[in-house]
Protein backbone atom coordinates (compact mmCIF):
# COMPACT_ATOMS: atom_id res chain seq x y z
CA UNK A 1 0.00 0.00 0.00
CA UNK A 2 1.60 3.14 -1.24
CA UNK A 3 2.35 5.63 2.20
CA UNK A 4 2.22 9.35 1.50
CA UNK A 5 3.18 11.72 4.02
CA UNK A 6 2.63 15.49 3.10
CA UNK A 7 4.72 17.84 5.43
CA UNK A 8 3.60 21.87 5.86
CA UNK A 9 -0.37 22.08 6.48
CA UNK A 10 -0.71 25.16 4.47
CA UNK A 11 -2.85 25.28 1.34
CA UNK A 12 0.04 23.78 -1.00
CA UNK A 13 0.28 20.90 1.76
CA UNK A 14 -3.56 20.64 2.11
CA UNK A 15 -3.87 21.08 -1.75
CA UNK A 16 -1.67 18.07 -2.05
CA UNK A 17 -3.18 15.54 0.21
CA UNK A 18 -7.00 16.48 -1.89
CA UNK A 19 -5.63 15.69 -5.05
CA UNK A 20 -3.63 12.67 -3.34
CA UNK A 21 -6.30 11.40 -2.08
CA UNK A 22 -8.11 11.86 -5.37
CA UNK A 23 -5.42 10.40 -7.43
CA UNK A 24 -4.28 7.34 -5.44
CA UNK A 25 -7.42 6.48 -3.12
CA UNK A 26 -6.19 3.64 -1.92
CA UNK A 27 -3.04 5.68 -0.41
CA UNK A 28 -2.58 5.90 3.29
CA UNK A 29 -2.01 9.86 3.76
CA UNK A 30 -0.36 11.72 6.40
CA UNK A 31 -0.60 15.49 6.99
CA UNK A 32 1.67 17.15 9.31
CA UNK A 33 1.82 20.78 10.56
CA UNK A 34 4.68 22.00 12.98
CA UNK A 35 1.90 24.69 13.98
CA UNK A 36 -0.95 24.93 16.24
CA UNK A 37 -3.56 25.12 13.25
CA UNK A 38 -3.58 24.47 10.05
CA UNK A 39 -3.94 26.60 6.48
CA UNK A 40 -0.51 28.37 6.89
CA UNK A 41 -0.59 32.10 5.74
CA UNK A 42 -4.11 31.88 5.24
CA UNK A 43 -5.62 33.11 8.52
CA UNK A 44 -9.11 34.68 8.98
CA UNK A 45 -10.47 36.44 12.01
CA UNK A 46 -14.38 36.48 11.89
CA UNK A 47 -15.25 39.42 14.39
CA UNK A 48 -18.89 39.77 15.64
CA UNK A 49 -19.58 43.71 16.49
CA UNK A 50 -22.41 45.88 16.07
CA UNK A 51 -25.34 43.11 14.34
CA UNK A 52 -22.59 42.35 12.14
CA UNK A 53 -19.25 41.00 11.07
CA UNK A 54 -15.86 41.93 10.31
CA UNK A 55 -14.34 39.20 8.20
CA UNK A 56 -9.92 39.94 8.73
CA UNK A 57 -7.77 38.40 6.76
CA UNK A 58 -4.10 37.55 8.39
CA UNK A 59 -2.20 37.14 4.98
CA UNK A 60 -3.89 36.78 1.22
CA UNK A 61 -7.06 38.22 1.26
CA UNK A 62 -8.33 37.17 -2.48
CA UNK A 63 -6.64 35.14 -5.12
CA UNK A 64 -6.59 35.58 -9.08
CA UNK A 65 -9.71 34.13 -11.24
CA UNK A 66 -7.27 33.66 -14.21
CA UNK A 67 -5.17 31.54 -12.68
CA UNK A 68 -7.43 28.35 -12.83
CA UNK A 69 -6.57 26.18 -9.93
CA UNK A 70 -7.97 28.11 -7.34
CA UNK A 71 -11.58 28.45 -8.66
CA UNK A 72 -11.65 24.50 -9.71
CA UNK A 73 -10.42 23.81 -6.28
CA UNK A 74 -13.52 26.15 -4.53
CA UNK A 75 -16.00 23.97 -7.45
CA UNK A 76 -15.11 20.70 -6.12
CA UNK A 77 -15.07 21.59 -2.59
CA UNK A 78 -19.03 22.99 -3.39
CA UNK A 79 -17.52 26.35 -2.32
CA UNK A 80 -17.99 27.76 -6.46
CA UNK A 81 -21.77 29.56 -5.36
CA UNK A 82 -19.86 31.03 -2.13
CA UNK A 83 -17.07 33.21 -4.15
CA UNK A 84 -17.25 37.01 -4.24
CA UNK A 85 -15.51 39.25 -6.89
CA UNK A 86 -14.35 43.08 -5.48
CA UNK A 87 -16.62 45.75 -5.43
CA UNK A 88 -17.77 46.83 -9.19
CA UNK A 89 -19.13 50.15 -8.30
CA UNK A 90 -15.50 51.79 -6.93
CA UNK A 91 -12.80 50.51 -8.42
CA UNK A 92 -10.40 53.14 -7.86
CA UNK A 93 -6.70 52.82 -6.74
CA UNK A 94 -4.36 55.26 -6.16
CA UNK A 95 -0.34 55.88 -5.98
CA UNK A 96 1.13 57.36 -3.58
CA UNK A 97 3.36 60.35 -4.85
CA UNK A 98 4.98 63.33 -3.52
CA UNK A 99 2.64 62.54 -0.23
CA UNK A 100 -0.64 62.89 -2.02
CA UNK A 101 -2.57 60.14 -3.36
CA UNK A 102 -3.16 59.84 -7.35
CA UNK A 103 -5.16 57.65 -9.06
CA UNK A 104 -3.88 55.15 -11.01
CA UNK A 105 -4.23 55.90 -14.84
CA UNK A 106 -7.03 53.73 -16.77
CA UNK A 107 -6.00 51.32 -19.32
CA UNK A 108 -3.24 49.36 -17.45
CA UNK A 109 -3.03 45.63 -18.97
CA UNK A 110 -1.04 43.05 -17.35
CA UNK A 111 0.77 46.18 -15.78
CA UNK A 112 1.48 47.50 -19.19
CA UNK A 113 0.38 51.18 -19.54
CA UNK A 114 -1.98 51.67 -22.71
CA UNK A 115 -4.59 54.10 -22.68
CA UNK A 116 -2.76 57.08 -24.27
CA UNK A 117 -5.14 59.90 -23.20
CA UNK A 118 -5.38 58.63 -19.70
CA UNK A 119 -1.24 58.63 -19.17
CA UNK A 120 -1.31 62.34 -20.86
CA UNK A 121 -3.41 63.61 -17.80
CA UNK A 122 -1.96 61.29 -14.78
CA UNK A 123 0.12 63.55 -12.39
CA UNK A 124 2.45 60.38 -11.55
CA UNK A 125 4.97 60.49 -14.58
CA UNK A 126 6.28 64.12 -15.57
CA UNK A 127 6.02 65.39 -19.42
CA UNK A 128 9.44 63.96 -20.57
CA UNK A 129 8.52 60.61 -18.44
CA UNK A 130 5.28 60.26 -20.67
CA UNK A 131 7.53 61.02 -24.01
CA UNK A 132 10.28 58.24 -22.52
CA UNK A 133 7.07 56.28 -22.38
CA UNK A 134 6.03 57.26 -25.73
CA UNK A 135 9.39 55.35 -27.19
CA UNK A 136 7.92 52.27 -26.85
CA UNK A 137 5.86 52.29 -29.98
CA UNK A 138 8.93 52.38 -31.64
CA UNK A 139 12.01 51.07 -29.62
CA UNK A 140 13.01 48.11 -31.01
CA UNK A 141 12.71 44.90 -29.27
CA UNK A 142 16.42 44.18 -28.17
CA UNK A 143 18.49 40.60 -28.00
CA UNK A 144 18.95 39.80 -24.74
CA UNK A 145 21.36 36.66 -24.17
CA UNK A 146 19.89 35.58 -21.09
CA UNK A 147 17.25 37.17 -18.09
CA UNK A 148 17.41 40.28 -17.21
CA UNK A 149 15.45 41.57 -13.82
CA UNK A 150 12.15 43.06 -14.13
CA UNK A 151 13.17 46.63 -13.22
CA UNK A 152 16.09 46.78 -15.88
CA UNK A 153 13.44 45.36 -18.70
CA UNK A 154 10.75 47.87 -17.76
CA UNK A 155 13.21 50.80 -17.48
CA UNK A 156 14.58 49.87 -20.93
CA UNK A 157 11.38 49.81 -22.44
CA UNK A 158 9.02 52.33 -20.70
CA UNK A 159 11.95 54.69 -19.15
CA UNK A 160 13.04 54.51 -15.29
CA UNK A 161 10.29 57.32 -14.15
CA UNK A 162 7.40 55.39 -15.23
CA UNK A 163 9.12 51.98 -13.55
CA UNK A 164 9.44 54.17 -10.55
CA UNK A 165 6.18 55.56 -10.45
CA UNK A 166 3.95 53.06 -12.12
CA UNK A 167 5.01 49.23 -12.63
CA UNK A 168 7.18 49.36 -9.09
CA UNK A 169 5.19 49.83 -6.13
CA UNK A 170 2.17 47.40 -8.39
CA UNK A 171 4.76 45.05 -8.40
CA UNK A 172 5.59 45.06 -4.70
CA UNK A 173 2.00 44.68 -3.72
CA UNK A 174 2.41 41.15 -5.23
CA UNK A 175 6.25 40.33 -4.61
CA UNK A 176 7.39 42.80 -1.56
CA UNK A 177 10.38 42.40 -3.88
CA UNK A 178 12.92 44.58 -5.32
CA UNK A 179 12.42 45.16 -8.26
CA UNK A 180 15.70 45.91 -9.70
CA UNK A 181 16.80 42.29 -8.05
CA UNK A 182 13.55 40.16 -9.21
CA UNK A 183 13.86 37.65 -12.18
CA UNK A 184 11.67 39.06 -15.16
CA UNK A 185 11.70 35.11 -16.33
CA UNK A 186 10.40 33.85 -12.68
CA UNK A 187 7.90 37.13 -12.63
CA UNK A 188 6.47 38.40 -15.58
CA UNK A 189 8.17 36.35 -18.41
CA UNK A 190 5.46 37.58 -20.61
CA UNK A 191 6.75 41.10 -20.89
CA UNK A 192 9.54 39.93 -22.26
CA UNK A 193 7.22 37.51 -24.96
CA UNK A 194 5.22 40.75 -25.81
CA UNK A 195 8.85 42.63 -26.90
CA UNK A 196 9.55 39.68 -28.74
CA UNK A 197 6.58 39.14 -30.89
CA UNK A 198 4.71 42.46 -30.97
CA UNK A 199 8.03 44.93 -30.74
CA UNK A 200 6.01 46.92 -28.26
CA UNK A 201 4.83 46.47 -24.43
CA UNK A 202 1.83 48.45 -25.32
CA UNK A 203 0.92 47.11 -28.48
CA UNK A 204 1.20 43.73 -27.30
CA UNK A 205 -1.00 44.34 -24.03
CA UNK A 206 -3.57 46.16 -26.29
CA UNK A 207 -3.69 42.78 -28.33
CA UNK A 208 -3.70 40.56 -25.29
CA UNK A 209 -6.36 42.45 -24.17
CA UNK A 210 -8.48 42.57 -27.28
CA UNK A 211 -8.50 38.90 -26.93
CA UNK A 212 -9.27 37.96 -23.79
CA UNK A 213 -12.01 40.29 -23.74
CA UNK A 214 -13.22 38.41 -26.73
CA UNK A 215 -12.39 35.46 -24.49
CA UNK A 216 -14.84 36.33 -21.71
CA UNK A 217 -17.85 37.42 -24.54
CA UNK A 218 -17.72 34.15 -25.96
CA UNK A 219 -17.73 31.86 -23.04
CA UNK A 220 -18.52 33.79 -20.27
CA UNK A 221 -17.60 32.34 -16.22
CA UNK A 222 -18.76 32.28 -13.17
CA UNK A 223 -16.56 35.15 -11.34
CA UNK A 224 -14.47 36.32 -14.61
CA UNK A 225 -16.10 39.73 -14.32
CA UNK A 226 -14.00 40.25 -11.23
CA UNK A 227 -10.31 39.71 -11.03
CA UNK A 228 -9.92 38.31 -7.80
CA UNK A 229 -12.51 36.33 -5.63
CA UNK A 230 -12.78 35.35 -2.21
CA UNK A 231 -15.13 33.15 -0.12
CA UNK A 232 -18.33 34.88 1.94
CA UNK A 233 -16.36 34.66 5.32
CA UNK A 234 -12.94 34.49 4.12
CA UNK A 235 -10.69 32.69 2.68
CA UNK A 236 -10.33 30.40 5.72
CA UNK A 237 -13.08 28.82 4.32
CA UNK A 238 -11.04 27.08 1.52
CA UNK A 239 -8.89 25.50 4.28
CA UNK A 240 -12.01 24.11 6.75
CA UNK A 241 -13.40 22.63 3.71
CA UNK A 242 -9.93 20.92 3.20
CA UNK A 243 -9.67 19.88 6.53
CA UNK A 244 -13.18 18.63 6.41
CA UNK A 245 -13.15 16.47 3.24
CA UNK A 246 -9.78 15.34 4.05
CA UNK A 247 -11.29 14.24 7.56
CA UNK A 248 -14.17 12.29 5.80
CA UNK A 249 -11.76 10.74 3.40
CA UNK A 250 -9.37 8.93 6.20
CA UNK A 251 -6.29 11.07 5.79
CA UNK A 252 -4.10 11.42 9.03
CA UNK A 253 -4.03 14.75 10.24
CA UNK A 254 -1.93 15.88 12.79
CA UNK A 255 -0.84 19.39 14.79
CA UNK A 256 1.68 21.12 16.96
CA UNK A 257 4.07 17.94 15.05
CA UNK A 258 7.66 19.30 13.80
CA UNK A 259 10.09 16.91 11.48
CA UNK A 260 14.12 16.57 12.82
CA UNK A 261 14.95 14.95 9.43
CA UNK A 262 13.99 12.97 6.43
CA UNK A 263 16.43 10.01 5.69
CA UNK A 264 16.19 7.09 3.24
CA UNK A 265 16.66 3.25 3.65
CA UNK A 266 16.41 1.76 0.23
CA UNK A 267 13.38 2.71 -1.47
CA UNK A 268 11.58 4.42 1.98
CA UNK A 269 11.66 7.63 3.08
CA UNK A 270 12.09 7.82 6.77
CA UNK A 271 10.77 10.75 8.68
CA UNK A 272 12.22 11.22 11.66
CA UNK A 273 10.18 13.86 14.42
CA UNK A 274 11.54 16.23 17.17
CA UNK A 275 10.30 13.61 19.54
CA UNK A 276 12.77 11.13 18.30
CA UNK A 277 10.30 8.94 16.90
CA UNK A 278 10.50 7.60 13.06
CA UNK A 279 8.15 6.54 10.54
CA UNK A 280 8.68 4.67 6.90
CA UNK A 281 6.97 5.86 4.08
CA UNK A 282 6.89 5.78 0.53
CA UNK A 283 6.38 9.31 -0.61
CA UNK A 284 7.17 12.45 0.99
CA UNK A 285 5.88 15.81 -0.04
CA UNK A 286 7.40 18.73 1.51
CA UNK A 287 5.21 21.50 1.36
CA UNK A 288 7.34 23.95 3.41
CA UNK A 289 9.22 27.16 2.79
CA UNK A 290 12.30 26.32 0.44
CA UNK A 291 14.91 26.90 3.65
CA UNK A 292 12.59 24.45 5.52
CA UNK A 293 13.11 22.18 3.26
CA UNK A 294 16.71 22.46 2.65
CA UNK A 295 16.82 22.20 6.36
CA UNK A 296 14.96 18.88 6.46
CA UNK A 297 16.97 17.21 3.84
CA UNK A 298 20.32 18.59 4.34
CA UNK A 299 21.72 14.55 5.54
CA UNK A 300 19.76 12.98 2.39
CA UNK A 301 20.98 15.33 -0.22
CA UNK A 302 22.89 17.94 0.89
CA UNK A 303 23.87 19.49 -2.67
CA UNK A 304 19.74 20.10 -3.19
CA UNK A 305 19.58 21.48 0.86
CA UNK A 306 21.76 24.01 -0.24
CA UNK A 307 20.20 24.85 -3.24
CA UNK A 308 17.03 24.88 -1.60
CA UNK A 309 17.95 27.19 1.27
CA UNK A 310 19.30 29.87 -1.32
CA UNK A 311 15.88 30.97 -2.37
CA UNK A 312 16.04 34.47 -0.57
CA UNK A 313 12.75 35.53 1.54
CA UNK A 314 11.59 38.87 2.78
CA UNK A 315 9.58 39.06 6.22
CA UNK A 316 6.26 41.05 5.74
CA UNK A 317 3.59 42.27 8.15
CA UNK A 318 -0.27 43.10 7.77
CA UNK A 319 -2.08 45.60 10.39
CA UNK A 320 -6.47 45.76 10.06
CA UNK A 321 -7.95 48.18 11.60
CA UNK A 322 -11.81 49.12 12.36
CA UNK A 323 -13.64 52.51 12.46
CA UNK A 324 -16.89 54.02 12.32
CA UNK A 325 -16.87 56.01 8.79
CA UNK A 326 -17.79 58.92 10.38
CA UNK A 327 -14.85 59.19 12.05
CA UNK A 328 -12.76 59.11 8.34
CA UNK A 329 -11.92 62.66 6.79
CA UNK A 330 -12.37 61.07 3.42
CA UNK A 331 -14.28 58.68 2.13
CA UNK A 332 -12.93 55.24 0.95
CA UNK A 333 -13.38 55.43 -2.44
CA UNK A 334 -11.43 52.79 -3.99
CA UNK A 335 -9.53 49.69 -3.01
CA UNK A 336 -6.55 51.53 -1.84
CA UNK A 337 -3.29 52.57 -2.38
CA UNK A 338 0.23 51.35 -3.25
CA UNK A 339 3.57 53.36 -2.26
CA UNK A 340 6.46 52.90 -4.00
CA UNK A 341 9.71 52.32 -2.62
CA UNK A 342 11.40 56.01 -3.75
CA UNK A 343 8.64 57.59 -1.57
CA UNK A 344 11.04 55.84 1.43
CA UNK A 345 7.61 55.25 3.61
CA UNK A 346 7.71 51.79 6.06
CA UNK A 347 4.43 51.03 4.90
CA UNK A 348 3.64 48.61 1.32
CA UNK A 349 0.32 49.48 0.95
CA UNK A 350 -2.76 49.82 2.16
CA UNK A 351 -6.14 48.09 1.32
CA UNK A 352 -9.41 50.14 2.06
CA UNK A 353 -11.07 46.08 2.34
CA UNK A 354 -14.62 47.45 3.30
CA UNK A 355 -14.79 49.27 0.07
CA UNK A 356 -13.42 46.30 -1.61
CA UNK A 357 -15.19 43.82 -0.37
CA UNK A 358 -17.97 45.64 1.51
CA UNK A 359 -19.15 41.99 2.78
CA UNK A 360 -16.38 42.28 5.09
CA UNK A 361 -17.36 44.45 7.63
CA UNK A 362 -20.84 46.36 9.79
CA UNK A 363 -22.65 48.70 7.42
CA UNK A 364 -21.20 52.13 8.96
CA UNK A 365 -17.88 51.13 9.56
CA UNK A 366 -14.38 50.73 7.54
CA UNK A 367 -12.19 48.16 7.78
CA UNK A 368 -8.34 48.95 6.44
CA UNK A 369 -5.73 47.10 6.22
CA UNK A 370 -2.20 48.34 5.90
CA UNK A 371 0.63 45.92 4.77
CA UNK A 372 4.31 46.49 6.36
CA UNK A 373 7.91 44.66 4.85
CA UNK A 374 9.41 44.62 1.30
CA UNK A 375 13.15 42.85 0.27
CA UNK A 376 16.13 45.01 1.39
CA UNK A 377 13.77 46.57 4.30
CA UNK A 378 14.09 46.01 8.31
CA UNK A 379 10.98 46.15 9.77
CA UNK A 380 9.80 46.55 13.48
CA UNK A 381 9.20 42.73 14.96
CA UNK A 382 6.42 43.58 17.14
CA UNK A 383 2.88 44.31 17.36
CA UNK A 384 2.68 47.51 19.33
CA UNK A 385 5.24 49.06 17.31
CA UNK A 386 3.90 47.64 14.01
CA UNK A 387 0.28 49.32 14.68
CA UNK A 388 1.51 52.54 15.50
CA UNK A 389 3.28 52.63 12.07
CA UNK A 390 0.45 51.54 10.38
CA UNK A 391 -1.65 54.58 12.33
CA UNK A 392 1.17 57.02 11.63
CA UNK A 393 0.66 55.79 7.80
CA UNK A 394 -2.72 56.19 8.11
CA UNK A 395 -2.98 59.82 9.67
CA UNK A 396 0.05 60.87 7.07
CA UNK A 397 -2.15 59.76 4.11
CA UNK A 398 -5.52 59.59 4.88
CA UNK A 399 -5.86 62.27 8.09
CA UNK A 400 -7.42 59.41 10.01
CA UNK A 401 -6.45 60.63 13.84
CA UNK A 402 -9.55 58.93 15.55
CA UNK A 403 -8.89 55.84 17.72
CA UNK A 404 -9.65 52.39 16.01
CA UNK A 405 -12.21 50.20 17.20
CA UNK A 406 -10.41 46.95 17.03
CA UNK A 407 -6.85 45.73 15.64
CA UNK A 408 -5.30 42.96 14.71
CA UNK A 409 -1.45 42.82 13.93
CA UNK A 410 -0.25 39.48 11.63
CA UNK A 411 3.61 38.52 11.30
CA UNK A 412 4.99 36.88 8.97
CA UNK A 413 8.95 36.22 9.30
CA UNK A 414 10.29 35.22 5.85
CA UNK A 415 6.72 34.40 4.33
CA UNK A 416 7.17 36.00 0.89
CA UNK A 417 9.84 33.99 -1.41
CA UNK A 418 12.09 36.21 -3.58
CA UNK A 419 12.39 35.09 -7.13
CA UNK A 420 15.48 37.17 -7.89
CA UNK A 421 17.95 36.89 -10.59
CA UNK A 422 19.44 33.66 -11.35
CA UNK A 423 16.01 31.73 -10.09
CA UNK A 424 15.17 29.74 -13.12
CA UNK A 425 18.79 27.94 -12.74
CA UNK A 426 17.86 27.48 -8.96
CA UNK A 427 15.01 25.54 -10.43
CA UNK A 428 16.86 23.78 -13.02
CA UNK A 429 18.90 22.63 -9.89
CA UNK A 430 16.22 21.09 -8.18
CA UNK A 431 14.55 19.01 -10.54
CA UNK A 432 18.02 17.72 -11.78
CA UNK A 433 18.82 16.58 -7.72
CA UNK A 434 14.99 15.47 -7.72
CA UNK A 435 15.08 13.07 -9.86
CA UNK A 436 17.70 11.01 -8.02
CA UNK A 437 14.78 10.93 -5.00
CA UNK A 438 11.87 8.77 -6.85
CA UNK A 439 9.02 9.44 -4.28
CA UNK A 440 10.31 12.92 -2.62
CA UNK A 441 8.53 15.91 -4.05
CA UNK A 442 8.27 19.62 -3.62
CA UNK A 443 5.43 22.12 -2.86
CA UNK A 444 4.24 25.69 -2.01
CA UNK A 445 5.13 29.49 -3.58
CA UNK A 446 8.91 29.01 -3.22
CA UNK A 447 9.43 27.83 -6.78
CA UNK A 448 6.74 28.76 -9.34
CA UNK A 449 4.12 31.58 -8.72
CA UNK A 450 3.60 32.85 -4.92
CA UNK A 451 -0.55 33.10 -4.86
CA UNK A 452 -3.25 31.01 -4.05
CA UNK A 453 -3.83 29.30 -6.83
CA UNK A 454 0.34 28.83 -7.48
CA UNK A 455 0.55 26.95 -4.46
CA UNK A 456 -2.76 24.89 -5.18
CA UNK A 457 -1.38 23.51 -8.57
CA UNK A 458 1.79 22.63 -7.03
CA UNK A 459 0.23 20.55 -4.40
CA UNK A 460 -1.46 18.97 -7.45
CA UNK A 461 1.74 18.50 -9.53
CA UNK A 462 3.72 17.61 -6.90
CA UNK A 463 1.02 14.20 -6.28
CA UNK A 464 1.80 14.17 -10.37
CA UNK A 465 5.22 13.48 -10.26
CA UNK A 466 4.66 11.03 -7.45
CA UNK A 467 2.50 9.19 -9.42
CA UNK A 468 4.56 8.81 -12.35
CA UNK A 469 7.40 7.79 -10.07
CA UNK A 470 5.33 4.65 -9.00
CA UNK A 471 4.69 3.92 -12.42
CA UNK A 472 8.30 4.15 -14.09
CA UNK A 473 9.02 0.57 -12.77
CA UNK A 474 6.15 -0.67 -13.70
CA UNK A 475 6.26 0.87 -17.67
CA UNK A 476 10.08 -0.52 -17.38
CA UNK A 477 9.44 -4.12 -16.73
CA UNK A 478 6.28 -3.70 -19.06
Amino acid sequence: MNRIIVIGGGIAGLSAAYYAKKNIPDATITVIESDVRWGGKITTDRVSFDDGQFIIEGGPDTFLASKPWGVALCKELGLGERLHGTNPNQKNTYVLHRNKLEPLPDGLAMMIPTNVEAILKTHLVSWFGKARMGFDFVQPAKAVNGDESLGTFVSRRLGREAYENLIEPLMSGIYAGDGDQLSLASTFPYLRDLEAKYGSLARGALKMRAQSVGAKHASPLQGSRSAFLTPTTGLAEIVEALIKHLQSNDVSLRLNTSVSKIAKIDARYIVKLEDDSSFEFDSVILATPAYVSGTLLASLDPELAMTLKSIPYASTATVSLAYRQSDLPRPLDGYGYVIPRRAGRKALACTWTSTKFPHRAPEGYALIRVFVGRAGQDIPWNENELLELAREELKLTLGISAEPLLSRVFMWEKAMPQYNLGHPEILKRIEAALESHPGLALAGNGYRGIGIPDCIHSGELAVKKIVENSLSPILTIL
